[in-house]
C-alpha cells in the first residue's frame, strides 16, 4: 500500500478513485503519566508522555484507514491529510482521511 500526502504518486497513474477513507482515535494517558505531563508544563521540556499518546491515536488511525482502503481493494491512499483536537484535558482525537485508488505504473 502507497500512501502519500500529494495527489499524484511519481511513476504512477490513478486509474480508479474508489472514495475517502479515514480513521480515528480517541486516547487518554493515565493519571500518572498525565501527572507528570502536567509538571513539564510548568517546568519545561519535552513533554514525551504526551509524545507518545499522539504517536499511538496517529499509529492507531492511519491502521483503520489503511484497512478500509484494504477491504475495497485500493492499491494506494493519496491526499492523505491529519487532524487532531482535544476533547477534554489530558484526551486527544486524531483523524487521518484521504482518496483510496487503483493505480497502475508508467511506462
Amino acid at each position: 500500500m502507497i500512501i502519500v500526502s500529494m495527489e499524484q504518486i511519481p511513476g504512477y497513474e490513478i486509474t480508479e478513485a474508489l472514495g475517502i477513507v479515514k480513521g480515528n482515535t480517541v486516547r487518554a494517558k493515565h493519571l500518572g503519566k498525565d501527572f507528570i505531563g502536567g509538571f513539564r508544563s510548568m517546568v519545561g521540556g519535552k513533554m514525551k508522555e504526551y509524545e507518545e499518546m499522539f504517536l499511538e491515536a496517529r499509529h492507531d488511525a492511519e491502521k483503520e484507514m489503511i484497512e478500509k482502503a484494504e477491504e475495497w481493494g485500493a492499491e494506494a491512499i493519496v491526499g492523505v491529510r491529519y487532524s487532531s483536537s482535544s476533547i477534554m484535558n489530558g484526551t486527544s482525537e486524531v483523524m487521518v482521511f484521504g482518496t483510496a485508488v487503483k493505480i497502475r505504473k508508467r511506462g
